[in-house]
């Protein structure tokens, strides 16, 4: 691990050290703080909130905005509590779980299973659940900066997931854990690469969506449940949700497929809808004009 790397490393387990409510608190004067900026991420968010909440006025989506932000500084500095500790004191964090029984039907099951985790609450806690339940792969990009994949693998320590690269080789792993009836994790809302995706409509409004789940599912015939983990107020801890799939997610038609995939995510969303990485620019095309 590169000495830069490394002492990010530890920064992380020194701030790890420090209640989950303080670190929200902190978390949550980011958020304040990008407000006042008006910084890009900001931005991004306000046109994002327009579009999926047209029916709100100015002043209650100015307020909505801020509690976003609010939460979106509080998915960085958790971090510290995540990975800075060892993932069985983190796992503590979690005061309940919500679909355990039908994940582990689906497990038990022996067809496989794919978890459709959106960018919504605490991945990499959720990340550390699923992975003491069952041995998991997850499907990823690999970072900018290649020295701080070394940090992921030290930070997520035991309970790491075997990391798959978005690529043929890795694509084809999936299918093999699938096939064994292993469990796969594949981030449901990840905008695909400009022609290889379907245009699906995702609060109101169509956006590129991932084909690659409604395949993997349709091919192997495995279960697909939505998941996340939902921060609590007040720095409390957290909540899993394991939801089904809504159906249509295996049809033949991958607009109906995709259709399905992305209302599974709405249904995640709308269970904590200030905790979803509203930043995130879904609705970019290189056929039309950007929102953004």
């Amino acid at each position: 691990m590169r000495p830069d790397i490394y002492l990010l490393y530890l920064l992380l387990r020194l701030f790890g050290l420090l209640p989950l409510r303080t670190l929200h608190a902190i978390g949550g004067w980011i958020g304040n703080v990008s407000m006042w900026r008006q910084a890009r991420m900001v931005r991004h968010t306000a046109t994002n909130l327009r579009i999926v909440r047209p029916e709100l006025g100015a002043e209650a989506r100015a307020a909505l905005l801020r509690d976003v932000m609010i939460e979106s500084g509080k998915s960085v500095t958790e971090i510290a509590k995540i990975w800075g500790s060892d993932p069985m004191r983190a796992l503590a964090l979690v005061r309940e779980v919500r679909g355990e029984d039908v994940f582990d039907a689906a497990l038990a099951s022996g067809k496989g299973v794919i978890i459709a985790a959106p960018h919504l609450g605490c991945w990499e806690l959720l990340n550390y659940w699923l992975c003491r339940k069952t041995p998991m792969a997850i499907l990823y990009r690999p970072p900018r900066i290649e020295a701080v994949e070394g940090l992921l693998r030290k930070a997520r320590g035991a309970l790491a997931p075997e990391q798959v690269r978005a690529e043929g080789a890795g694509v084809r792993t999936l299918y093999k854990r699938l096939a064994a009836g292993g469990t796969v994790g594949i981030l449901p809302d990840q905008k695909p690469r400009e022609g290889e995706g379907q245009l699906a409509p995702f609060f109101g409004r169509d956006a590129e969506t991932m084909v690659l789940l409604p395949r993997l599912a349709a091919r192997t015939g495995a279960t697909v449940l939505f998941a996340f983990a939902e921060r609590l107020p007040r720095g409390e801890g957290f909540r899993i949700h394991l939801v089904p799939a809504p159906d249509g997610l295996v049809d033949s038609d991958l607009a109906v497929a995709c259709t399905a995939l992305n209302r599974g995510v709405e249904q995640c969303v709308e269970l904590a809808f200030t905790q979803y990485q509203w930043h995130y620019k879904r609705y970019t095309r290189s056929d039309r004009p950007s929102p953004y």
